[in-house]
């Protein structure tokens, strides 16, 4: 019996590399976290058993504890205020994650200089470039200051030297995959570094009262590299997403302990640098003097702001026998269910055998469903020539049968297309409040939107067409 005992405690255990999640057996993909080919082999734990210590810090009733030390500060930069909350907490630590070239370097370098004052020292630590080329990159965005300060360093030891030598209020990492500590085995970037890092950087954070910023590195899938305890241990996650062809970036709050995940930050990147924007709906409007077929303009919602966008469309005849589909900007598959529903309730017949090709200005992604109707009288538009009437916006999600069912947030999209000058608008039944001076059209399926469309002189729609003949 005992012989028994003692060959199951040395009976080896399996931990998934992804999430932690621990197993007595191999399987192929981790229950816990769906992730394939990350169960991996490790020594099984000692059965210990932990007796009651000292206590560090008395428990007091939650009425007496002081929550002046939670009080946000700014960075300096409003928009990354705005996704924050108000600003970075005493001991808080937030985890950036982005594709590269995305210009996450650019954004951090930009608040570590404005952020920067004489009571309040900010530290800069680049593990993947020298200091010579951040400096480069300070004075090409003018983040200069006195009171920030820069280390290049890929060693943990040397990361907690210079928190004991400056004693910042602020550390930025660059980037926590590139740090490793020479107690840990394993290369920079695998689990059990990224774990120790971040570890020990927390608890420097919460027992300095200082503000970490760590740059995290992603997949190819989009996802945070590395194990997601690092996801689970941060205070808050903050998504760096853009198009590297655009100017237009977005930060977005995926976990945020001091305040609300539906704020999003945006932000223009340029030649000297990133700047926020208090007002981005201009990047995603093509001004022109006259109205233009196969345009339509909607209102999307990113967080709790409401944008202005514009949707385009473009249909020509097809040289081969299995017409062309791109998208860009829009999900491919929400524009096949705008064709289908034009040509089975809108009785637009001819989009079938053409190549159809839509897309959005400036860059920006609509993914919510709100944007069904715009989508789907741009292609009605660009299929007759015929362009919407002028300073019309259309905002609904449209059904298989043909309906326009109501979204959320009408009321907020309709005040920012007016306050844009915006004068008429498409909307499902019973909107609320419009806003005066904007005049309405309810349309409850797409028949009732199609009649938007003037009768053009120069082509008509290819159904009317074959009925007349």
């Amino acid at each position: 019996m005992a012989a028994r005992t003692k060959s199951a405690k040395e009976r080896p255990s399996y931990r998934c590399t992804e999430c932690g999640w621990q197993t007595a057996k191999w399987l192929g993909r981790c229950p816990e976290c769906q992730a394939w080919g990350t169960v991996e082999e490790y020594g099984a734990p000692a059965v210990r058993t932990t007796s009651p210590g000292r206590v560090t810090t008395s428990a007091v009733p939650i009425g007496q504890v002081d929550g002046r030390q939670a009080t946000a500060r700014s960075t300096g930069v409003p928009e990354l205020d705005r996704v924050l909350g108000g600003g970075l907490v005493p001991g808080a630590v937030v985890l950036v994650a982005g594709e590269p070239g995305v210009g996450k370097s650019t954004l951090l370098l930009d608040v570590a200089a404005k952020s920067a004052s004489d009571e309040h020292r900010t530290l800069y630590v680049t593990g993947e470039e020298s200091a010579s080329q951040v400096r480069l990159r300070a004075d090409r965005i003018h983040a200069i200051d006195d009171h920030l300060y820069l280390a290049a360093e890929t060693d943990l030891a040397a990361v907690l030297g210079h928190l004991d030598a400056v004693k910042p209020s602020l550390l930025i990492l660059d980037s926590v995959q590139t740090v490793a500590s020479p107690e840990i085995d394993g290369a920079p970037g695998g689990m059990a570094q990224v774990r120790e890092v971040a570890g020990a950087l927390i608890r420097a954070s919460k027992e300095r009262g200082m503000s970490t910023l760590l740059v995290g590195h992603v997949t190819k899938d989009g996802a945070i590299a590395g194990p997601r305890l690092l996801e689970h241990l941060v205070d808050v996650v903050l998504h760096f997403e853009g198009d590297r062809h655009a100017r237009l970036r977005l930060v977005r709050g995926v976990k945020n302990r001091y305040g609300t995940t539906d704020e999003v930050g945006c932000f223009e990147l340029h030649d000297e640098g990133i700047t926020g924007l208090a007002d981005p709906s201009g990047l995603f409007l093509t001004r022109r003097a006259e109205p233009v077929p196969g345009t339509c303009l909607t209102v999307t919602l990113e967080g709790r702001r409401p944008l202005v966008a514009e949707v385009q469309a473009l249909t020509v005849d097809s040289q081969i026998p299995s017409p062309r589909r791109t998208t860009s900007g829009l999900e491919t598959s929400r524009v096949s269910m705008m064709l289908a529903v034009l040509e089975q309730r809108g009785r637009i017949s001819a989009l079938g055998k053409r190549d159809i090709y839509s897309a959005t200005v400036g860059g920006v992604k609509l993914s919510e469903p709100a944007a069904d109707l715009a989508v789907a009288l741009a292609l009605a538009s660009a299929a007759s020539d015929t362009p919407l009437p002028k300073n019309l916006v259309a905002i609904g999600e449209v059904g298989l049968a043909g309906e326009v069912r109501r979204v959320t947030g009408v009321q907020r999209r309709l005040s920012e297309a007016h306050r844009l000058g915006f004068t008429h608008a498409l909307v499902p039944a019973d909107p609320g409040r419009v806003p005066d001076g904007m005049k309405v059209l309810e349309v409850a399926d797409m028949g009732d939107a199609l009649r938007v469309l003037p009768r053009s002189r120069r082509r008509e729609a290819p159904r009317e067409q074959e009925e007349r003949r």
